[in-house]
């Protein structure tokens, strides 16, 4: 059998993010329900994902944000998704004169083409949080 006897980088950079802040609860374990899109891999060879950033965007309580991969069809059915991380979030305080705790959090994952990433939070937050996800494509 023939194998790949070069190491694959990233051809093009990436950074995608949520379109708006993440603010609602969707205690859906299995990828079901309200989620957020926050990366979708290149159409032509998929992409690596590198790590994602989350930064609170003001005063929230404390959550967890969880992780999908799916399958790039529709997230209503659960057997498109599956989780890949659950990432504790601390309460936040706004303050403009004390920089707030975000989380950077690796990944190191090839995604196939069209898959995406999908966030969730276990509880509902005030502010919400900003969502980017660093990367590139093949």
């Amino acid at each position: 059998m023939v194998a790949n006897t070069a190491p694959i980088f990233s051809k093009a950079a990436r950074a995608d993010w949520a379109a708006a802040a993440v603010v609602a609860a969707n205690t859906a374990k299995d990828g079901t329900g309200t989620v957020t899109t926050v990366f979708t891999a290149g159409a032509t060879d998929g992409s690596f994902v590198q790590k994602i950033v989350i930064r609170p965007l003001g005063t929230n309580v404390a959550t967890v944000m969880r992780v999908f991969l799916n399958n790039g069809a529709t997230n209503a059915t659960p057997a498109n998704n599956t989780m890949i991380a659950a990432i504790g979030l601390p309460a936040t305080t706004v303050s403009e004169t004390t920089a707030q705790i975000g989380v950077e959090f690796p990944l190191n994952l090839p995604i196939p083409a069209t898959d995406r990433l999908f966030v969730t939070l276990g509880t509902a937050v005030a502010a919400g949080f900003a969502v980017t996800v660093f990367g590139g494509d093949y």
